[in-house]
Formats: structure tokens, C-alpha cells, sequence
């Protein structure tokens, strides 16, 4: 059963019962408030009609509508390589790497309002002009907003791990989900992921390995007792009973992207003892 993603509209029964108020397929979010106060209300008022692309929407407002596609050139004012950040946040990965490679556009994708305030306080404070967000469901930006082939890097760190065995549907890293990447990167483009969950990293790698269109960028590194896999089952962490003899002979795991900082939640998940797990593949020519 699909899981209604935004808050019901207002109106008559019948309206209530209208399926194109739902999403066919369940969404890797839950919905959380939207209220901006303080430093946060006043940054958005400042810069959001600069700054934030507003797609018009189906329904529900993290939705695209179909007829919609982004000109990059005129959202941007120029032409230059394009990063997408999905799942941003509180903004700190993609401000931070936008400051140091001002050469490149950033566009941040994200569901959560109050994150993208917070990115906006980034943007006034860096002085970033290539920086753009949009407050939107991340397959419908790759299915509708995204020309074919207009991505250089694609980034996702860190997104829901959806614990419970019941809720994997909602994961973000599925095989669907990658047709959309690869139909928006180009050929020789990156996908960057990180996660600290291993169960979520096994999938990922998984799914990706699987997939025609992407080679992995570190096929067979950190395996064995280099890799993280090993160390958290064979100690026994994350809630996992102890395998002593577990060892991950497959490997395939990037080295920490340079250009990803560490992070308040990042920061928080090491605190917690949790290991965190890189992904890069090339979307490959095909």
C-alpha cells in the first residue's frame, strides 16, 4: 500500500477519495513541519525568490508537474557544469562545496522546508551565487524537472536507511531509482553515496553492481578486514549479534568523497559508534 506523503487538502468526500491526491508509489520521507521562525523565517523572506526554483506543482507540494523542465542556463545565468545534491539537508555538504568550486552550479534538492532556510543562511553568508533549491520529491526531479543528460555529479548522502524490514520499500536506492540517475546524468557522470547503516550500504551496492549502466569506481577496495562491513559484523555493532568469522570479501567501497564534509548529523552518527560507508559509480556510455 502507497503511503500518502502531504497532508490532506481540504475539501469535499469525494475530493478526499480523488486518487491523484496520492502517490503511486511509496515516498522515502515522512512528512515533518514546515513552519520557519526566526533567523530561518527571515533568510527565506530574503533570498528564496533568488535562490529557490518553484516548480508548479500536481497536488501535493513536494510534487512536479509533468509539463515542467528546468533551463539550467536561465536558472543559473550561465553555463556551467551541474552538481545535484538529493537530500540536502541542512545544507552545510552542498554550501560548503559550492564556496570551494564556485566554477560549478549546485542545485539542492530537498522536502524539508526548514533545511532549505538554513541553506539559504549558508548561501547569505558565503555569498554563493551558484547555489539554486528546490523543495521537491527527488523522483520526480529526475523524472520530470531534469533534462536527459544534464547532470555531471549526482549526490546523495545519507538518506532515510527505513530500519525495519517492512518500511525497505521506502528506501530511496532501489533499481527504478537508478533508471532515473542514469537517464539524467551523462555519460561519464558520477553517483556519490554515503550512508551509515550497513544494511542500507549492502543494498545500495547491491543494486548498483546489478545495474547495465553503472561501473564502480573502486571495484574490489577496502574488502576484507579494511572494509567497514567487516567491522560491524564481526563486532557485533549496530544491534547485530557478533560473527566472528563474517568477513566482506567484496569490497567495493569508495574512499570518504574529499569534498563532503563532516557534517552535524554525519558527526552525531560517529558519536553513536555507527561507521559510515562511501558509493561512486560512472554512469557508464551506453
Amino acid at each position: 500500500m502507497s503511503e500518502r506523503s502531504d497532508a490532506q487538502p481540504e475539501g469535499t468526500d469525494n475530493m478526499a477519495k480523488d486518487p491523484s491526491l496520492f502517490r503511486a508509489d511509496p515516498v522515502s520521507f515522512v512528512r515533518r513541519g514546515n513552519r520557519l521562525q526566526g533567523r530561518r523565517a527571515a533568510a527565506w523572506e530574503r533570498n528564496a525568490e533568488s535562490y529557490v526554483i518553484e516548480p508548479p506543482r500536481k497536488i501535493a507540494d513536494t510534487s512536479v508537474a509533468d509539463d515542467f523542465r528546468l533551463d539550467p542556463e536561465q536558472a543559473f545565468g550561465r553555463v556551467a557544469p551541474l552538481i545535484v545534491e538529493i537530500g540536502t539537508g541542512l545544507g552545510e555538504c552542498i554550501a560548503n562545496a559550492a564556496k570551494d568550486d564556485p566554477e560549478r552550479n549546485y542545485l539542492a534538492v530537498e522536502v524539508y522546508l526548514p533545511g532549505l532556510a538554513q541553506l539559504m543562511l549558508k548561501v547569505e553568508s558565503f555569498e554563493l551565487e551558484n547555489v539554486r533549491a528546490v523543495q521537491a520529491n527527488a523522483p520526480e526531479v529526475l523524472d520530470v524537472m531534469l533534462e536527459e543528460s544534464s547532470a555531471d555529479e549526482l549526490w546523495i548522502f545519507f538518506s532515510d536507511p527505513w530500519h525495519k524490514p517492512r518500511h525497505h520499500k521506502r528506501r530511496l536506492i532501489t533499481s527504478s531509482f537508478l533508471d532515473k540517475v542514469a537517464r539524467v546524468l551523462k555519460p561519464g557522470g558520477t553517483l556519490r553515496l554515503a550512508t551509515d547503516w550497513s544494511n542500507y550500504a549492502e543494498q545500495m551496492r547491491e543494486v548498483l553492481e546489478a545495474h547495465p549502466l553503472f561501473e564502480n569506481q573502486h571495484p574490489g577496495a577496502h574488502s576484507g578486514t579494511e572494509s567497514n562491513l567487516t567491522k560491524v559484523r564481526a563486532n557485533g555493532m549496530e544491534g547485530f549479534d557478533p560473527e566472528p568469522d563474517f568477513v566482506d570479501e567484496r569490497g567495493g567501497w569508495a574512499p570518504r568523497f574529499e569534498r563532503r564534509i563532516l557534517t552535524s548529523f554525519e558527526g552525531k552518527a560517529l558519536k553513536a559508534g555507527r561507521l559510515v560507508f562511501d558509493l561512486a559509480y560512472t554512469r557508464e556510455a551506453k
